[in-house]
């Protein structure tokens, strides 16, 4: 008898032991991949048990909360959605989520460490704190005034404060609703097939996500490369440009849609915008110079996020001599994000000197309580030495104020710009696009307070009619009225 309780006892032992062995396994080794499974909803359900912190721009909340009352409760709800998507992104239930709501998640899920009142509190508890809010650099008349200004035109708008980086206007149009994508069901899925097919693609973010030719608004990066280099004593010397210009290495003569480009400045190749001086000049300062000279400015740069993911502006570099003068005049494989133009435009008018973009301010606990994170303003780079961003400024307001951007002047104001029109598409048969970039100042400022880009991808002009100083200029000139009564 005592022989057979001893084996009992032995056997509960060892079915206690695989026990608890199993509980470890279940609980430690395969924590991980049970929670990740996409049969496991709990954490969807904890996800969503509580409200989502919210966005907000200039103090008022662009973002809310719904109660569905299903099983994932929460949905998210958006004010004025359309005009403010290419900030927000959108949070779904069956989608995930895109930029800010992306970028910024753990705050507004409230799951970052940081948002709890007493440290590890969270992993004690196996709660989670109330989702804390993000606070954007975005002010509501400049955005309103860039998203009117398109008017659901294929384009986008992008602008910065230059003296710091603040991003104060990001605007992608035709725009939509990221509230129609929040829930589940089967009008989430058809609104998802909706706007996924849609030919204008709206839920592209064309200001940072989406890089265009960018014509002869990028001659401004290759006058500051020639002017650094040395290859232009002065702006307003000869440059020795011949007429006609023939391509290196090559038989092909570029075109110039100015006239007088032969032998002119670069101060009258930039009010004019002649091509043949601009690719004369760049060839001049070599590939491993324009190489140089375009990093600082931003390009090629694949890890540029303020936080969402920005996508890098390219330009090329191995490249044969002829190309590379293409490419001085932002042609050949040369593209830049909207983001990217208003980050030049930005350091000509900061003196030289870049700041990097950023569009959160600051991150705070739930009704903009503690804050918990704040971007600190820094150098991006050193674009170009500040005695050359001063004659870029001269050579700029001259392009408003006597060359081809009239467009964009305002009253009682410095404005300086450039215009330009970007040609693409098999032969260049695509309806070209037109770019202005452009910086203002008041008149009682000490230094610029915007620089802007827009690009706009389907203007309604005749194709020969199409120009930045004609499409383009009269949106930017809106978005810098606003900037300066802000």
């Amino acid at each position: 008898m005592i022989r057979c309780i001893r084996r009992a006892a032995a056997l509960c032992l060892l079915l206690l032991a695989a026990l608890l062995v199993n509980a470890v396994r279940v609980q430690l080794v395969e924590s991980g991949s049970l929670g990740d499974n996409p049969a496991n909803r709990r954490n969807a359900i904890a996800r969503y048990g509580e409200p989502r912190g919210d966005i907000l721009v200039a103090g008022r909340r662009i973002t809310g909360s719904r109660d569905s009352r299903q099983q994932l409760r929460w949905e998210r709800t958006y004010t004025e959605g359309p005009l403010y998507a290419p900030v927000t992104g959108f949070s779904s239930q069956t989608y995930g989520t895109t930029l800010v709501e992306s970028a910024e998640d753990p705050v507004l899920s409230g799951t970052e460490p940081l948002l709890a009142t007493v440290p590890f509190w969270t992993d004690l508890s196996r709660g989670r704190p109330p989702g804390g809010d993000v606070i954007t650099t975005i002010r509501p008349s400049i955005q309103r005034a860039a998203y009117t200004g398109l008017g659901g035109k294929r384009g986008a708008v992008a602008a910065l404060e230059p003296s710091t980086g603040r991003i104060l206007a990001l605007v992608s149009s035709p725009s939509y609703d990221p509230g129609v994508l929040s829930g589940t069901g089967r009008e989430t899925k058809a609104a998802w097939a909706r706007l996924n097919a849609a030919p204008t693609q709206p839920m592209l973010n064309r200001a940072i996500r989406q890089t265009y030719p960018p014509g002869s608004a990028f001659k401004i990066v290759t006058a500051a490369a020639a002017l650094d280099a040395g290859v232009v004593s002065a702006a307003d010397a000869p440059t020795g440009t011949p007429d006609p210009y023939v391509l290196p290495g090559t038989r092909t003569v570029l075109p110039d849609a100015a006239k007088g480009c032969a032998n002119a400045s670069l101060a009258y190749a930039i009010q004019w915008s002649c091509n043949t001086v601009m690719a004369h000049l760049g060839a001049r300062v070599g590939m491993a110079g324009m190489r140089d000279a375009v990093a600082r400015f931003g390009f090629n740069d694949r890890d540029l996020r303020i936080p969402s993911r920005v996508a890098p502006s390219n330009f090329d570099l191995r490249m044969s001599p002829d190309q590379l003068a293409l490419s001085s005049i932002g042609q050949f494989n040369t593209t830049a994000s909207p983001l990217q133009m208003a980050m030049v435009s930005a350091a000509v008018a900061n003196g030289g000197e870049l700041k990097y973009p950023y569009l959160v301010d600051r991150v705070t606990t739930r009704g903009g309580g503690r804050t918990i994170n704040q971007p600190y303003q820094r150098s991006y780079q050193q674009a170009m030495n500040p005695s050359t961003a001063h004659q870029l400024q001269r050579l700029m307001v001259a392009v408003v104020e006597e060359g081809t951007g009239g467009n964009a002047a305002i009253p009682g104001a410095k404005v300086g710009g450039k215009t330009g029109t970007a040609q693409h598409g098999r032969d260049n048969s695509g309806t070209p696009y037109a770019w202005f970039i452009s910086w203002a100042q008041s008149h009682d400022a000490v230094q610029p307070q915007v620089a802007v880009a827009v690009v706009v991808e389907d203007a309604d002009a005749v194709r020969g009619h199409i120009s930045g100083g004609g499409d383009a200029a009269p949106i930017a000139r809106a978005v810098m009225e606003a900037a300066l009564r802000e």
